[in-house]
C-alpha cells in the first residue's frame, strides 16, 4: 500500500540550522554522518504525495524493463542486422558499462547540481536515445545508443532515490518509499522479459519505441510533480555540498574513468583466456585511477566524494551486500534462462513466463518486508533473505535434463522472496542517517555496487561455464554439467553475502547489551521506530 500524503507536506522539504544542543536531541541526528551535514537537518516529517513515489517509480521500473526487454530481442536484432557474435554482446554489455561507470558521478550530481534538475536532463537524454536504438540500421549506432542510455540511467535512478530519500523523514514512512521503489525495480525486469517477448513478435524495434512512450509519459508528470528549488544543491552549507562553484571535475573525470576501466575489464572475464592481457590492462588502469581519484579526494577543498562517508559501516555493509547478492540474483538467472533455452529449447516468451514468478517481490516488497523491518530490523531481514537464496539456489543445484517446470517453481519462488527480503533493507540501510546533502552520493555508491554486481555475476557464471564445457563433446550431459558447475557461483555469492550481513548482527547486539542492562536505552527507543540502518528491536 502507497504512503498517503499528509496536509503538511511540502514539495521541498526545507533545511533548518540547528545548534549542537539540539541536534543531539534530535533522532536523525545521533549518527555521525548526519552530524556531517554541517549544522543542517531535514525539517519535521512530512510525506511525499503517491503521485510524486508513482512518478519515481515508474522510471526504475522503465529501467529494469529496459534492460530485460533488450535481452530478450538480441536474437532477433542480430539476425535482422547482421551483427556479429561480438557486436550483439556488446549491444548489451554497453549499457552496463555506460551505467556502472557513471553511477558514482550521477548521484552525486544529483546533491551538487539538483536533483530535479539532473532526473529531468537525464529522462530527456534515456527518452531521447532509446528512440535512436529504434531507428538503428547498424550495430555501431546501436552499441552507441545503449552507452549513452546507459549513462541517462545512471544519472537518472540515484536523483530519483535521492528525491525520495530527502522527500521523506527517516523513519516507517521512508522505509516503505524504499522498498516500494526496489520492489518496482525488480518487477520491471521480471515482467519486461514477457513484455520484451510480446513486443518482439511485433518486430524488435518496439523494444526500443515502448520505452520512448514511457518516458515521454513520466517525464510530462514529472515537470509537475518533482520539488522545485533543491537547496541541498545549491544553499549555503559546506563547499562540498555546494554547487556548481564547488564542482571537482579533475575528481569526476577520474571516478568516470576508474569506474569505466573496471567496468570494461569485469565484462571481459566472460570471455576466459581471450585477450589477457586487454583484460588485465583494463583492470590494472582503473585501479590506478582510482588510488588516483583517492587522492584527488584527499586534498580537494570541495571533494566530489567525502572520504568519510566511508567510515558508515552500515552503508559499507549494504553496499557490499547489494553487491553480492545482486551478482548472484542476475547470475543464477543467466544460467536458469541458458538451460531452459539451449538444453530444453524454450522459446524466450515461455523462458520469460516461467520465470515471471519471481516478480513476486513486486507484492511482497511493499506489504510484508515493511511489517519485517519494523519488527526485526534490517539486519535480520536481510540476513533472512540471504539464507533463503541460499536455500533457493541450492535446491537447484541437482537439475536434470527433463525437470518439470512444477520441479523448478519452489527455486524461482524462493528466489523472488528472498529478493523482497534483501534488496530493499538494503536501500534503507544504505541511505540511514546520510546527511541530506549527501542523498544522492548515497544512492549513487548503492547503484554503483548493484551494476558492478550484476556485472561480476553473469561475467563469472559464463566463465565458468566456458571452462566447464570446453574440451567436452559439447553434448546435452556436458552441458548439463557446466550448468552445476556455474550454479555454485550464485551459491558462493550468497553465501559471502549472509556472512557479510552477520557481521552487522555481531555488531548491533554488541551495542545493546549495555542498553539492555540499564532498563532500556537508545537501542530500545530506536528499535521501537523501525529506522536504524542496522537495527533490531532488543
Amino acid at each position: 500500500m502507497l504512503p498517503q500524503a499528509v496536509s503538511g507536506y511540502k514539495k521541498e522539504p526545507t533545511l533548518v540550522p540547528v545548534t549542537a544542543t539540539s541536534a543531539c536531541r534530535s533522532y536523525a541526528c545521533r549518527s555521525a554522518a548526519c552530524r556531517s551535514s554541517r549544522g543542517f537537518r531535514m525539517s519535521p516529517a512530512r510525506s511525499a504525495p503517491v503521485a510524486l513515489l508513482l512518478v519515481l517509480c515508474g522510471t526504475v521500473f522503465l529501467e529494469g524493463a529496459d534492460v530485460a526487454m533488450l535481452a530478450v530481442a538480441i536474437p532477433s536484432i542480430r539476425a535482422e542486422l547482421g551483427l556479429s557474435t561480438g557486436t550483439a554482446a556488446w549491444v548489451m554489455s554497453a549499457y552496463v558499462l555506460g551505467y556502472a561507470g557513471f553511477t558514482l558521478l550521477g548521484g552525486r550530481a544529483a546533491d551538487l547540481l539538483g536533483r530535479r534538475r539532473m532526473f529531468l536532463g537525464s529522462l530527456v537524454v534515456f527518452l531521447l536515445f532509446s528512440g535512436l536504438g529504434g531507428f538503428a540500421g547498424d550495430g555501431a549506432t546501436l552499441v552507441v545508443a545503449r552507452f549513452i542510455t546507459g549513462v541517462a540511467a545512471a544519472f537518472m535512478t540515484p536523483a530519483a532515490m535521492s528525491i525520495i530519500t530527502t522527500s521523506y523523514e527517516e523513519g516507517p514512512r521512508r522505509n516503505r518509499a524504499l522498498l516500494i521503489f526496489a520492489g518496482t525495480s525488480a518487477a520491471g525486469f521480471s515482467l519486461g522479459l514477457v513484455i520484451g517477448g510480446l513486443l518482439t513478435e511485433l518486430g524488435w524495434r518496439w523494444v526500443f519505441f515502448a520505452p520512448v512512450l514511457t518516458s515521454a509519459v513520466i517525464l510530462a508528470a514529472a515537470v509537475r510533480l518533482l520539488p522545485r528549488g533543491d537547496r541541498a544543491a545549491s544553499g549555503t552549507g559546506p563547499a562540498s555540498l555546494r554547487g556548481p562553484r564547488g564542482f571537482d571535475l579533475p575528481g569526476a573525470a577520474a571516478a568516470a574513468g576508474a569506474m569505466l576501466l573496471l567496468a570494461y575489464g569485469i565484462l571481459r572475464l566472460e570471455h576466459a583466456g581471450s585477450g589477457l592481457r586487454v583484460t588485465a590492462g583494463a583492470f590494472a588502469a582503473g585501479l590506478a585511477l582510482l588510488g588516483v581519484f583517492t587522492v584527488i579526494e584527499r586534498r580537494s577543498p570541495a571533494p566530489l566524494v567525502r572520504l568519510g562517508i566511508f567510515r558508515r559501516a552500515a552503508m559499507v555493509r549494504a553496499d557490499l551486500g547489494a553487491l553480492l547478492f545482486v551478482g548472484s540474483f542476475f547470475g543464477f538467472q543467466f544460467v536458469v534462462t541458458l538451460y531452459l533455452q539451449e538444453l530444453r529449447g524454450w522459446s524466450s516468451l515461455e523462458t520469460a513466463l516461467a520465470l515471471v514468478v519471481m516478480g513476486c517481490d513486486a507484492v511482497l516488497a511493499p506489504l510484508l518486508t515493511p511489517l519485517l523491518v519494523n519488527r526485526f530490523g534490517t539486519v535480520r531481514v536481510a540476513l533472512g533473505g540471504f539464507l533463503l537464496a541460499i536455500v533457493s539456489y541450492g535446491l537447484f543445484l541437482p537439475i536434470g535434463p527433463d525437470w518439470t517446470y512444477a520441479a523448478m517453481f519452489p527455486t524461482l519462488l524462493l528466489t523472488g522472496v528472498a529478493f523482497a527480503l534483501v534488496y530493499g533493507p538494503l536501500a534503507i540501510a544504505a541511505t540511514d542517517g546520510v546527511a541530506p546533502g549527501e542523498q544522492g552520493l548515497a544512492g549513487g555508491l548503492l547503484h554503483t555496487a548493484t551494476q558492478f554486481g550484476s556485472a561480476v555475476g553473469i561475467s563469472a557464471v559464463t566463465a565458468v561455464y566456458g571452462l566447464a564445457v570446453a574440451g567436452t563433446d559439447g553434448s546435452p550431459a556436458a552441458a548439463l554439467t557446466a550448468y552445476r558447475a556455474a550454479l555454485l557461483v550464485p551459491v558462493a555469492g550468497v553465501v559471502l553475502g549472509a556472512l557479510v550481513m552477520a557481521t552487522g548482527l555481531r555488531r548491533r547486539n554488541a551495542r545493546i547489551r549495555p542498553a539492555a542492562g540499564s532498563g532500556g536505552g537508545s537501542g530500545q527507543a530506536e528499535g521501537s521506530r523501525g529506522v536504524v540502518a542496522e537495527g533490531v528491536s532488543p
